[in-house]
């Protein structure tokens, strides 16, 4: 029960003060909560009231530093739940981005504009517009979680602008006229390097989702393969070697062309003559498509040092693996695919992730396009 009472002020005037006791779930000793400024004795009794509703419904008491909440939601609410990777991208905005800029700040003191603030940081130190968009996803999640326990009434993350632009003038990839050499040098570097960047490069998988791939999940009757899980290449532990996919669209059953499926056959045949040769040392339990040729896995640094040395003896700027994705993409774009068949072939969560990578490409394309007809009609429109 509150007790209310009244007091002068220092310039002679009156007001009323509440004074609520309050036993702290963790420690079970009592503390005082009060508050003062009250014209009449009314104003505290409902103040009083609304306060120890707020309590007896859990609202947050004891104050809580944001960095601390940061990571019970991070390690009580979120490991073990979700996938690695997204775990990953959580752990990395709140150690990377949001603890440093927030520092020691109360989780209940954050205001709509100090976190619109925020954001306008991350744009103005370079971040694309998507980079500082998954950086709010984790907050907002953290804040909605917040409200959930009821120590915050409101999500201040609510309602924000997020500025800049998408980095689609720096999106890197092999121009189309550039692949065949990749290709052939790619081969002479070694087969088992040119088989894995040529799936890369036709059917836009990701690296960890291409090392992923067992022959179980592919079928090149149909042409078709399916990606369900991703490949780990800082697992400890044999058993997380594999992962689940990036998001839950990456998961998907793509068509392949009738080259590849024949690539593959090929592959296939290979990889059957190593199995003979080498017998109980190939790695038969992996069942991998593209490997070593003992059957074990290709480590990233091996796909990345082939992949960059390649490049240079192409003459070709260095460039991520991931790229071969990128390259992908515009090669559809090329050969007239639209948006929403790249988002399903890609395992983009929305479209508007593909349009905002690619569309700028797609302009590019389509006014060489105009530019070709207008060129072709010039004798027969005129």
């Amino acid at each position: 029960m509150a007790s209310i009472r009244k007091f002068k002020n220092k310039n002679g005037t009156t007001s009323w003060e509440y004074r609520i006791k309050v036993r702290d779930p963790f420690t079970e000793k009592f503390k005082e909560k009060s508050k003062r400024g009250f014209k009449t004795k009314k104003e505290a009794q409902l103040a009083a009231a609304e306060e120890e509703k707020r309590i007896a419904e859990g609202l947050e008491i004891a104050p809580i530093k944001l960095r601390d909440f940061l990571i019970v939601w991070l390690e009580e609410y979120k490991k073990g739940t979700i996938r690695k990777n997204t775990y990953e991208i959580h752990s990395r905005n709140i150690h990377n981005h949001i603890i440093p800029y927030f520092k020691n700040l109360q989780l209940n003191s954050l205001k709509p504009i100090m976190y619109q603030q925020f954001l306008n940081s991350l744009t103005e130190k370079g971040y694309s517009k998507r980079t500082v968009e998954i950086i709010h996803g984790t907050m907002y999640s953290v804040y909605d979680k917040a409200r959930i326990l009821n120590k915050i009434e409101k999500n201040p993350c609510e309602g924000v602008t997020i500025k800049g632009k998408t980095k689609t003038d720096n999106l890197k990839y092999i121009d189309s006229k550039d692949i065949p050499l990749f290709l052939t040098e790619a081969y002479k570097y070694g087969y088992i390097h040119w088989i894995f960047f040529k799936v890369l490069i036709e059917t836009g998988l990701r690296k960890g989702e291409a090392a992923a791939l067992q022959w179980t999940d592919v079928d090149l009757k149909e042409r078709k393969i399916t990606v369900n899980k991703t490949f780990d290449f800082s697992f400890k532990k044999e058993e997380e070697m594999f992962g689940d996919p990036k998001t839950y669209n990456s998961s998907r059953t793509i068509t392949i062309s009738q080259s590849l499926a024949n690539d593959l056959l090929f592959h296939k045949k290979y990889q059957n003559q190593n199995k003979i040769a080498l017998n109980s040392a190939y790695h038969h339990d992996l069942n991998l498509v593209l490997c070593r040729n003992d059957g074990n896995y290709m480590p990233k640094s091996t796909l990345f040092n082939s992949f960059s040395r390649i490049l240079k003896r192409c003459n070709l700027p260095q460039i991520p693996i991931h790229s071969l994705r990128h390259t992908h993409a515009v090669l559809q774009l090329e050969a007239g695919a639209d948006m929403k068949y790249i988002q399903t072939r890609l395992g983009h969560g929305s479209m508007q992730i593909t349009a905002d990578v690619y569309s700028h490409i797609s302009d590019k394309i389509e006014e060489e396009r105009i530019d070709k007809f207008e060129e072709y009609t010039k004798g027969i429109l005129n």
